[in-house]
């Protein structure tokens, strides 16, 4: 359990309302997640500084990610504590590990608050919305729970701007996309939907095809179609690249060239996502991440 000190000028009222909820994450667990999922690309090509601060970004996505899937009890409770959290780090008051490191990085970059509210914000939608109507209903989704995050790594490499941060939402919703086909029958024993109700009445695809232990046709061509719609947004990878000096290009081209390689593993699976794990192999990835760098010579 987490010790909370009180303050000078707090008492310990103060102090125990900072504490929190049972079935918070430690810190050990969160960071644990943090680590994967594309960021291995970027640790081996960025100063230790900029790693340890999107580290600290990233940590912060997985402990609001952690409370809005899996913590027991009122996880809207568990979310509000930690926007109170947010606002402790940027009071330098913060309390759970994961903050106290991030506190470090709002400090030395400067990092704007909003992108975090809209995280947070993302996974409170999670706790009142369950299916999508439209493909731009998802899109508003993707918004806040994926572009943030881009636009904080933006901030952080020192290259955000208006033009930039066009092309980061792109690739960000492509990879949310991307997660989103990956984790169809996970998302759904948790009653969540993410492929729109208009595809899958298109494919003709009932909501139970989801659960099954192998994808339908119906359900192959549903995930098949979202697959090509996150092509198209993780085409701007090697724009955004191509704007970028040095590492920072290196390490947008992995992020980009990540997705598309578990595009393709989705395709040699035939879009059965339900049976097989559709993730990248390191070929495929370094593949990838080459075809996105010599497209992003070509894009300056």
């Amino acid at each position: 359990m987490t010790a909370v000190l009180s303050r000078p000028g707090e008492g310990p009222r103060e102090a125990a309302r900072q504490a929190p909820p049972v079935g918070v994450p430690p810190d050990e667990a969160v960071m644990a997640r943090a680590g994967g999922e594309n960021f291995p690309v970027a640790s081996r090509v960025l100063p230790r500084s900029v790693r340890e601060d999107l580290l600290a970004i990233y940590g912060f996505a997985r402990l609001v990610d952690q409370l809005g899937d899996d913590a027991p009890g009122d996880r809207l409770a568990h979310l509000a504590w930690l926007e109170a959290e947010l606002d402790r780090a940027y009071e330098d008051r913060a309390t759970h590990p994961v903050m106290v490191r991030l506190t470090a990085t709002l400090q030395r970059r400067a990092l704007p608050r909003q992108p975090f509210v809209d995280l947070i914000e993302a996974n409170r939608m999670d706790q009142r919305v369950s299916r999508y109507p439209t493909f731009a209903d998802l899109l508003g989704y993707c918004s806040r729970s994926a572009n943030p995050v881009g636009r904080l790594v933006l901030v952080v490499l020192g290259a955000s701007t208006p033009r930039r941060e066009q092309l980061s939402d792109q690739v960000c919703t492509g990879l949310q996309l991307v997660e989103h086909a990956q984790d169809v029958g996970e998302d759904a024993r948790r009653g969540r939907i993410y492929l729109p109700q208009e595809d899958l009445r298109r494919f003709g695809c009932p909501e139970g095809d989801l659960l099954e232990p192998v994808a339908s046709p119906a359900l192959r061509a549903v995930v098949a179609f979202q697959a090509a719609r996150a092509r198209t947004f993780l085409d701007a990878g090697a724009l955004l690249a191509g704007s970028l000096p040095g590492r920072a290009r290196l390490a947008v081209a992995g992020f980009a060239g990540g997705g598309l390689a578990a595009l393709d593993a989705m395709e040699r699976a035939d879009f059965d996502v339900l049976s097989t794990r559709c993730h990248p192999s390191r070929a495929g990835v370094a593949r990838r991440l080459t075809e996105v760098l010599a497209a992003s010579r070509r894009a300056r």
